[in-house]
C-alpha cells in the first residue's frame, strides 16, 4: 500500500501534540505519556516513514548550507537510556556530515569553570549553514546542577548569587540568550525524549544482560536513577519556564524507539521548513559565464563520447522510465482484458445453465 505523502501540513499536525505551549504550567507525569503513539505503526512502517523524512532533511540541509544565513541548534535532553545517541544516528543518517556538528557536554573543565556557565555552549554553536546537535546542553545547568547542589557549589559563583531565586534567574538568562541568538539567525529546536521509569529499568537490564551492550552502562547510571523524582520535577520546571515562542520545547514519547525517531525527525523538519532556506539566485552575468564554461567543456569531449554526458544520462533515464511505464500500461491493459474475458465467460456459463432449467420447467407444466 502506498504511504501518504509527507507534507508541511501533515508534519505540523503530527508534532503539534508534543509542543509545550509557551506560558503553560507543565507536570511531566500528568501532561505527557512516554508510551504515547498517535497511530500505532509497525517497526517496518516507522523505518519507511523515517527514511522518507531523512530524504527531506537532506534536501533542506543542502539548502541551509547554500543559503549560509541560518544556523540550527538541535537540543536533546533526556534521562539515561532514552535513546539520544540512536536518535542522532537515525535522524541524521542521510544528511551531509560536513554540515552537522555533534557536541556532547560532560563535566566542565577548569578553564570552563573560570568563565560564566553559558560560555562553553556559546563557543560550540554551529556556524551559519550548519546544524549543531547538543547531546545534553546548557539545560544541564538547571537540571543536574539543581539535582546535585554540590556541583553548583563548585562553580565559583559569588555567595550572594547562589541563594534563593537562582533557578528562576537562570531560566530567564537562558531565555534571553536563546532570544538573542534567534535574532542573530539561530533556530533552536529543543527536544526532550520522555522515557518512563519502567522502560528505563528494562533498557538498563538489557545493557547488563547483553555483553555487546555492556559498554553503554555504568554504575553512575544506576545511582542517578535514584534521583528520578527530583529529575522529573526539574524537567517539569524547565519545560514550564523555558518553552518560548522563539524556542519552544517538544516532549517526544520515547518508550517506543521507532516512533520517537520519526517524531524527532518531524520536529527538526518542521523547523527547517519554517526557515525555508533557498539556493542563492545566480546573476545574469554569472549565468552567462556558466554557459560559456559549459560550451568550452562540451568542446573538450573525447571522440565517440557525448558532448554532455550529464544530459545523455538524463535522457537515457527518461527513456528507460518511459519504457517501464509503457510496459506497466500494457501489462495493466492485458490484465483488464483478461478480467473482462473471465467475466464474459462466467456470464455465458450462467446463461447456458439457466436455459435447460427453464426448458425443463416448461415441459413439466
Amino acid at each position: 500500500m502506498p504511504q501518504p505523502q509527507i507534507t508541511a501540513k501533515r508534519i505540523a499536525e503530527f508534532i503539534a501534540p508534543f509542543r509545550v505551549k509557551p506560558g503553560s504550567r507543565v507536570n511531566l507525569a500528568r501532561d505527557f505519556d512516554p508510551a504515547f503513539q498517535s497511530r500505532r505503526a509497525s517497526k517496518e512502517q516507522a523505518k519507511e516513514i523515517l527514511a522518507r523524512g531523512v530524504e527531506m532533511l537532506a534536501e533542506y540541509q543542502a539548502r541551509l548550507a547554500a543559503q549560509d544565513t541560518w544556523g540550527v541548534v538541535l537540543v536533546l535532553q533526556a534521562m539515561d537510556a532514552a535513546g539520544k545517541d540512536g536518535t542522532i544516528r537515525h535522524v541524521m543518517s542521510g544528511v551531509n556530515p560536513q554540515g552537522v556538528e555533534v557536541r556532547s557536554f560532560k563535566a566542565p573543565s577548569s578553564e570552563e569553570l573560570d568563565h560564566d556557565y553559558l560560555w562553553r555552549y556559546q563557543r560550540r554553536l554551529p556556524e551559519r549553514g550548519h546544524i549543531g546537535i547538543f547531546n545534553r546542553s546548557h539545560y544541564e545547568e538547571v537540571l543536574v546542577v539543581r539535582v546535585h547542589p554540590q556541583i553548583l557549589a563548585g562553580q565559583k559563583l559569588p555567595a550572594r548569587t547562589r541563594g534563593r531565586g537562582i533557578w528562576l534567574r537562570r531560566f530567564r538568562e537562558i531565555n534571553d540568550w536563546e532570544h538573542y541568538l534567534s535574532d542573530q539567525g539561530y533556530r533552536f529546536v529543543k527536544i526532550f525524549l520522555n522515557l518512563s521509569r519502567e522502560e528505563q529499568r528494562r533498557r538498563f537490564l538489557s545493557r547488563i544482560d547483553e555483553p555487546e551492550k555492556n559498554w553503554k552502562f555504568s554504575a553512575n547510571d544506576a545511582r542517578e536513577r535514584a534521583y528520578w523524582d527530583d529529575y522529573q520535577k526539574a524537567f517539569s520546571d524547565v519545560l514550564t519556564h523555558t518553552s518560548t515562542e522563539w524556542a519552544p520545547w517538544y516532549v517526544i514519547p520515547a518508550d517506543y524507539k521507532p516512533f520517537a525517531r520519526v517524531a524527532a525527525a518531524g520536529v527538526l523538519a518542521e523547523a527547517l521548513i519554517g526557515i525555508d532556506p533557498r539556493y542563492p539566485r545566480v546573476s545574469k552575468e554569472a549565468r552567462d559565464a556558466l554557459q560559456t564554461a559549459k560550451a568550452d567543456l562540451e568542446g573538450q569531449a573525447p571522440k565517440g563520447q557525448p558532448a554532455n554526458p550529464i544530459e545523455a544520462e538524463r535522457e537515457a533515464k527518461q527513456a528507460k522510465a518511459a519504457r517501464k511505464a509503457s510496459k506497466a500500461d500494457r501489462k495493466r491493459d492485458k490484465a483488464t482484458r483478461r478480467a473482462a474475458e473471465r467475466r464474459a465467460a462466467t456470464a455465458d456459463e450462467i446463461t447456458a445453465g439457466a436455459e435447460p432449467a427453464a426448458s425443463g420447467s416448461t415441459a413439466a407444466g
